[in-house]
């Protein structure tokens, strides 16, 4: 379903339309965060935040076409409250140093990490489970060990089957560019 099929009816209190546009969009607006070097709370604190914005603002949402910038934006600009909130504590960092990239280049991120979310999708469950803990979630806690518990694989495969993972991820990708 589009995105502007979604927004209209997440507009009428459809809660699935909410679902599948959260479901859509939440690996980005997660990576944002975790780009800035957020910590994983902080990053959860920030995807929740900007899908809190999008709600109260659904209704401001005029180009569908442009919600991902529009999220990325909001994102970004939660990203940089909460950097500056620690910077004014700690007194060590000046705001300024914070460099935000072109209207270009926010476009080149978007676009990346859409292409890389739609090769996630086409992933076998496993494979997509094991290279999110492994890369997108940030440092596994418990290392690997937590990993092949969580996953029910031995440790030993683990690398052998990330190096497989990636091939296939790296084959999809190459069929969409």
């Amino acid at each position: 379903m589009s995105d502007a099929k979604l927004i209209e009816r997440c507009r009428v209190g459809d809660r699935r339309a909410w679902a599948a546009l959260v479901d859509r969009y939440e690996r980005l607006v997660h990576s944002i965060p975790r780009s800035f070097g957020l910590s994983p709370d902080d990053a959860a604190d920030v995807t929740q935040a900007t899908f809190g914005s999008l709600l109260d603002g659904i209704d401001t949402i005029h180009d569908p076409d442009r919600l991902p910038a529009w999220l990325t934006t909001v994102a970004k600009r939660h990203c940089i409250r909460i950097v500056e909130r620690r910077d004014r504590d700690r007194r060590v960092i000046a705001t300024d140093a914070i460099a935000i990239p072109g209207e270009d280049e926010q476009l080149r991120i978007i676009e990346d990490a859409q292409w890389l979310h739609d090769g996630l999708d086409r992933l076998t469950d496993r494979c997509r489970e094991l290279l999110t803990r492994l890369y997108l979630s940030g440092e596994p806690e418990g290392g690997y060990g937590a990993v092949a518990k969580d996953l029910d694989m031995p440790i030993g495969s683990i690398g052998p089957t990330r190096a497989r993972c990636l091939d296939s991820l790296r084959k999809l990708l190459d069929q969409t560019r």
